[in-house]
């Protein structure tokens, strides 16, 4: 039969509640209560005088009570869809939730009842209680109701070995229908997520309510609290770790993005920002004499999204006072490693591998490479130092690089076409590459490509070239020429772009690792200065202290399948090399003391040593969810115009709300 989306009235089974459904019955009656006299005009109580009893006074038309044809019942339920087993057998229980799917067979109504722990068939008995047989009959998908009946096994011939439940059934004594479906549904739930024309993004967002009874929605909200779950306890009872709660409204702060906004009505003409992270509140925390720290913080960027980025996102964030940097580290490989066990059944490296932020990008031009595939990138400047091709000389002289990316047998999956203006062209166009050089290494160990790079190089150039590659015959060389930047944003673009085209990504593989010695600064080209890297607040090797601009930091960050699940970094606890670190950032005495001036002080208090780290939640789970966005993992996402679609946020509010304000819209 196919799934009908009818509407259908309120039904119940009989006039009145059964005696089988202890309820608590609600029945909304409205008192008739008197107007006030709005006649009136605007005077003093001593001088308001009664009319004299002989006048006649208005009486007010009473307002009618409101009854309901129907009461509100809540209905208790003894056991749940998806947790009953051939044990239950013989059991009476009474089940409440939705139908997912309804079919007639056989003289015999059959229905899938769904609540959030899963589902389980529900069928009728007609001879027996044939009023229950017809309203089962009448139900509708979606509509929520409460069955009561005999747990009892399925002939052997209707066992459905894809159900959990599937070698049970509960025969149907009474039924209860709770609420009606009156509206049409925009999507079948049940068979939603194996439709071949998937229900568009943008109307499960608009019908959330709907889309989160989705099984696999379902899934994902669960892991996610599994996930927070089993953080909490392994922070809170192996480690001792305390969680504290830091302030949502705090003053705006540099930390790379927009801060939300918050105006004050208290203090006209000022302004709260809602936190990007709780990055100071923390290190006074451990100021504060709190050791171990730790939050699910809820963090807010007014920045561009992207499928891994919501306005606000949640964060795990942790501090550690007396922790050095080996401690740090270990501390959380054991966390993610009891993470991915439990959730995943995933054993992760012990130790995790690590990479200087220097080789990541010389190897794999990325601070956050996906290693589950060899491509690797090569400097091949000095091959082409003084080669007669311009392209390649000129942008050396002036102090660019030359690297290559060898593809394993390139040289038959691209053409020459392909090559100058098709999609992996356009891939290094995107990044920012004024056009892709290339070579095809032949049978017999010639190359060919660009003819004016073909003829550059000699039979003892070329073979250097071709070692330093690994290439071998059917290879394919792609090139990128400019400042090291540039170059290592092309290549690792077009690293990933070919290992997915080409199959090249074991998916079965879980690769992890530590990106660790990042730069303290990085230039700005726009503004013409140094800025953090991370942020001003990561403490520098004390090995480089005695330059600052040119220092590393003790920073880290963990790299998930090519995706930086966390980051953090030791901290500076000492005011004079705080402040030194924020005069080089641009950020003058005045300017410091203004923005930070409450840091600044408690690091002349006593400030321990310290550091932390902070993991991206949403993001973690998406990876151990296997979803392709974090909106898939979040009840309540915004869109990618950061809008909610469901309650069509952000909105226009009352005038009289921005006068309260001291604001006015444009």
């Amino acid at each position: 039969m196919s799934l009908l989306l009818k509407s259908f009235p309120f039904l119940f089974l009989r006039a009145r509640p059964l005696s089988v459904f202890p309820t608590i019955v609600l029945t909304k009656a409205r008192r008739a209560l008197p107007r006030s006299n709005r006649g009136l005009s605007s005077v003093s109580a001593s001088s308001f005088q009664p009319p004299p009893p002989s006048a006649t006074a208005e009486t007010p038309n009473p307002i009618p009570p409101v009854t309901l044809n129907d009461s509100l019942q809540w209905v208790s339920r003894t056991a749940f869809c998806g947790e009953l087993s051939s044990d239950a057998v013989g059991t009476r229980v009474r089940l409440c939730g939705w139908v997912a799917l309804h079919r007639v067979h056989g003289g015999l109504t059959f229905v899938n009842l769904r609540d959030q722990t899963g589902i389980v068939q529900v069928t009728t008995l007609p001879d027996e209680f044939p009023v229950t047989h017809s309203t089962i009959k009448d139900l509708r998908l979606e509509y929520v109701i409460a069955v009561e009946g005999v747990v009892r096994s399925r002939p052997s011939e209707s066992v459905n070995k894809k159900m959990k439940t599937g070698s049970i059934e509960v025969a149907a004594e009474h039924v209860q229908v709770l609420n009606a479906v009156k509206s049409k549904l925009p999507f079948l739930v049940t068979t939603a997520d194996d439709a071949k024309d998937f229900v568009k993004e943008e109307i499960r967002l608009r019908y959330r309510c709907l889309d989160l009874r989705r099984h696999q929605m379902n899934f994902n909200m669960i892991l996610r609290h599994r996930v927070v779950k089993l953080i909490r306890r392994y922070l809170e009872d192996v480690h001792g770790f305390v969680e504290i709660e830091t302030p949502m409204l705090s003053r705006s702060t540099p930390e790379g993005a927009r801060d939300y906004l918050v105006p004050s009505r208290i203090q006209p003409g000022t302004f709260y920002a809602l936190p990007q992270s709780p990055q100071l509140f923390k290190q006074m925390l451990m100021v504060s004499g709190f050791d171990k720290y730790y939050q699910i913080a809820r963090c807010f960027r007014d920045e561009d999204l992207r499928a891994d980025r919501q306005p606000e996102f949640t964060q795990l964030d942790m501090e550690m006072a007396f922790t050095p940097l080996e401690d740090m580290l270990k501390l959380n490989e054991d966390l993610i490693r009891k993470v991915f066990l439990e959730i995943k059944g995933v054993q992760l490296p012990n130790p995790f591998p690590r990479l200087s932020y220097a080789e990541a990008m010389d190897r794999y031009g990325s601070d956050r490479p996906d290693i589950r595939f060899d491509l690797e990138l090569k400097n091949v400047s000095d091959v082409f130092l003084e080669s007669s091709f311009r392209v390649f000389s000129d942008t050396l002289k002036n102090g660019g690089i030359v690297k290559a990316l060898c593809v394993p047998s390139g040289a038959k999956s691209y053409s020459n076409t392909a090559l100058k203006k098709g999609d992996i062209y356009n891939e290094a166009v995107t990044s920012g590459a004024k056009g892709l050089p290339f070579l095809k290494v032949l049978d017999d160990g010639a190359v060919e490509g660009i003819p004016a790079l073909v003829s550059s190089l000699d039979p003892t150039k070329r073979e250097q070239l071709l070692r330093r590659c690994s290439a071998r015959p059917g290879d394919l060389i792609l090139f990128a020429v400019d400042h090291y930047t540039s170059v290592n944003k092309t290549l690792d673009r077009l690293r990933l772009f070919v290992a997915s085209e080409l199959g090249l990504v074991d998916h079965s593989r879980h690769s992890i690792l530590w990106v660790t010695d990042f730069p303290m600064f990085e230039w700005n080209d726009s503004e013409q200065r140094l800025e953090a890297l991370h942020h001003p607040f990561t403490a520098p090797n004390p090995e480089d202290l005695g330059d600052l601009s040119s220092a590393r930091a003790l920073a880290y960050d963990m790299v998930y399948n090519g995706v930086e699940i966390g980051g953090g970094s030791l901290r500076i606890y000492r005011r004079d090399i705080q402040q030194k670190v924020l005069e080089i950032i641009g950020i003058s005495p005045e300017q410091a003391e203004e923005k930070f001036g409450y840091l600044l002080e408690a690091l002349d208090m006593g400030a321990p040593p310290h550091g932390g780290i902070a993991y991206g939640l949403d993001r973690l789970v998406m990876l151990l969810a296997d979803a392709n966005s974090i909106r898939d993992v979040i009840a309540f996402p915004k869109t990618t115009t950061a809008q909610c679609a469901l309650t069509r946020t952000p909105s226009e509010v009352d005038p009289q709300q921005l006068k309260d304000l001291s604001l006015q819209a444009l």
